[in-house]
């Protein structure tokens, strides 16, 4: 079976120097394209093949267009992973901050879950009253972050893509996850309001 031979793209590449005089004029860069790119075999080729030319001519800076491609996009990937811890972050803290709150809310009506309870209140009832509070919290949050998340993204316009600063998709998802952590930073404190006593409650302060 004949393998076809790889096709190529000559591309003569004077160097210069700082002062921007030719440094080297007779280098040059040779581009191949080939299913076996990055193969060790396929680079002992090559230089077998252009050696069999000429055995003086070097060889250096052998690259695969891959690692070029993610070379050049390091520095804009270990941006997007900071941003990605950031908000990672900023998602457990609102998460403990709205647990908190919802928490010493439940501590402080003690006495108001006792008399509810007495009056015959449910348990389903006092803890859906809980979660909707932690849900208008977040709900309050999103409201507020939404017009300043859309100013930032205009200011990392140029390292995202494939996708517009102002994607409606990923500001929808976005906003759902966080009203979601809030019910699940809600749902701790409200189970708390199965345990109260209602005579206890009430002879509280």
């Amino acid at each position: 079976m004949v393998r076809p031979a790889p096709s190529f793209v000559y591309w003569p590449l004077l160097t210069r120097d700082s002062k921007g005089n030719p440094d080297i004029p007779y280098s040059a860069y040779i581009v191949l394209r080939s299913g076996r790119a990055g193969s060790r075999s396929f680079l002992n080729e090559i230089r077998r093949t252009i050696w069999a030319v000429n055995p003086n001519l070097p060889i250096t800076d052998v690259r695969a267009v891959g690692d070029i491609y993610r070379q050049s996009m390091s520095r804009t990937s270990f941006t997007l992973v900071l941003l990605l811890l950031a908000g990672a972050m900023a998602l457990v803290l609102s998460t403990i901050g709205i647990y908190g709150v919802i928490s010493y809310s439940v501590t402080q009506r003690t006495r108001e879950m006792g008399i509810r309870i007495a009056l015959g209140a449910t348990q389903s009832e006092l803890k859906l009253m809980f979660v909707r509070h932690g849900l208008l919290l977040g709900a309050i949050g999103v409201a507020a972050g939404l017009p300043a998340a859309s100013g930032l993204a205009r200011l990392m316009a140029a390292i995202l893509f494939e996708i517009s600063p102002l994607d409606p998709a990923t500001y929808g998802a976005v906003s759902l996850a966080l009203l979601a952590a809030a019910v699940l930073a809600s749902c701790l404190p409200a189970s708390k309001v199965t345990a109260v006593d209602p005579v206890v409650a009430l002879r509280a302060e």
